[in-house]
């Protein structure tokens, strides 16, 4: 059988950390923000009027995969037999026509999200023809195209995958250069993973299956009145690019949690944040959130020790600082924090799905399946060839696809356990603002905090 094992670019994280970097590419998201410092009171919780018009829509409910619920994690469930998820057996039938879907991912240039991403694409595919039987017996195939540098090439992709009649739909990796031009120039149906802007979850055609910044960052305000019993919080972050709109998200949550927030933004490149944390009353919260790139976690980390700021269950933030280069400013280990994750962590004793993915990726030798880009994009392409296999190859229109892909209830492979496309009728492909947590201990050592926490209602 044909090895999965290119490598991954760069320095290459540890195994269970590098499962949890997917979720730092949601608080990167496009757009500006003009936060500053403020002090918000707390708000009553309540059923938001668009979630309460997202559920009276009444699509077709998808069979339900097979699934595992833990006896300890409340609701949470997990795929663990990916044949009966795809819905087939067996070896895809070579004399038959295959079946095409297109993969798009930046990946090549010098800004890279998810340079593995199509690994996981690739094994899915593998998988589904050897052992799932592919799509109605037909071989399943990718077209790939790739984005580099060029905001343009994200037309050339459309325009490629778009104006080719075989390709069904296509299923997207790691994608911010060329998004917009992208979706400017393609009606197909579009299936992504993780959308690392707000571009692909304003898409009529696309299906986002496990969320972006605006919707997976609610949660926090969950378990800080849930599992803390928070009443108040201090939200450190830097006025930088999509920073700001992702601590915009986690004001909300904290918010509609009923908790107090006092959110201070500092200027990018301020290296003493002393002042920053005190102003927000770091020393007093019952939650502290040090929200910042890669580039600000060593600074936050650092002052928050000097404030004698140490308890790591209280101490919450995105993965961003999961990151070698904060290790490396640390003194060879990463914040020891709390972190928050939308998709399934490698390695997690507590997750039953995890232990097919790792008997796969040994079987196939997937040198590159702690990465969490495969997780999420394995997990995405086996569900676009469940859906292509309800929808039948036959029967493949955008309408059918999108009908199909928006009804899907879950749980998804190696995501959340449960689904809800539309509920945000201004983000009509977000079909998942659920996270679980996890709280680091130092030396490589995740313990779950939190299963699966929807936002506050």
């Amino acid at each position: 059988m044909r090895r999965l094992a290119r490598s991954i670019p760069a320095v290459r994280p540890r195994p269970a950390i590098a499962a949890l970097l997917a979720a730092g590419a949601l608080g990167v998201v496009a757009g500006c923000g003009s936060n500053d410092s403020s002090t918000s009171p707390a708000t009553g919780a309540s059923t938001s009027a668009a979630s309460t018009a997202a559920s009276t829509a009444a699509p077709t409910t998808a069979e339900a995969p097979a699934s595992t619920t833990p006896a300890a994690g409340g609701s949470s469930q997990s795929v663990t037999d990916y044949a009966a998820y795809v819905g087939g057996s067996g070896k895809a039938d070579a004399g038959k026509s295959p079946v095409y879907v297109g993969w798009v991912n930046q990946e090549g240039g010098q800004q890279t999200i998810g340079a593995a991403a199509t690994d996981g694409a690739d094994l899915a595919v593998q998988a589904v023809n050897d052992m799932y039987g592919g799509i109605d017996g037909h071989p399943l195939k990718l077209k790939k195209c790739f984005i580099k540098s060029a905001e343009e090439e994200g037309t050339s992709c459309a325009q490629k995958l778009g104006n080719d009649p075989d390709v069904k739909l296509v299923v997207m990796g790691g994608v911010a250069i060329g998004i917009q031009a992208f979706y400017s120039s393609i009606d197909k149906p579009v299936i992504t993973g993780v959308a690392v802007t707000p571009v692909d979850g304003a898409q009529k055609n696309a299906t986002v299956l496990f969320g972006d910044a605006t919707h997976v960052l609610g949660p926090f305000g969950t378990y800080a009145r849930d599992v803390l019993g928070a009443k108040t919080a201090a939200l450190v972050y830097p006025n930088i690019s999509g920073i700001t709109d992702g601590a915009a998200a986690l004001q909300k949550g904290l918010q509609d949690a009923g908790i107090t927030v006092k959110r201070v933004g500092y200027s990018q490149g301020q290296t003493d944040l002393i002042g920053p944390l005190t102003a927000a009353g770091a020393q007093n919260a019952d939650i502290v959130i040090p929200y910042s790139d890669a580039s600000g976690c060593v600074n936050q980390a650092k002052a928050l020790k000097q404030l004698g700021i140490t308890d790591n269950k209280k101490i919450v933030s995105a993965p961003l600082c999961l990151n070698p280069t904060v290790s490396e400013g640390l003194g060879g280990d990463y914040p020891i924090w709390t972190y928050a994750i939308a998709s399934s962590l490698y390695g997690d004793p507590t997750d039953p799905g995890m232990k097919p993915y790792m008997a796969l990726t040994e079987k196939y030798k997937v040198k590159t399946a702690p990465d969490p880009w495969v997780i999420v994009s394995f997990g995405t392409m086996l569900t676009a060839a469940k859906i292509l296999n309800q929808v039948g190859p036959d029967k493949a229109t955008t309408a059918a696809i999108v009908d199909a892909a928006h009804s899907f209830k879950g749980p998804v492979a190696l995501g959340a356990p449960s689904l809800q496309c539309g509920k945000d009728p201004k983000a009509p492909a977000i079909c998942n603002d659920q996270t679980q947590f996890f709280t680091y201990n130092g030396k490589n050592d995740f313990k779950k905090a939190a299963p699966w926490s929807r936002p506050p209602s």
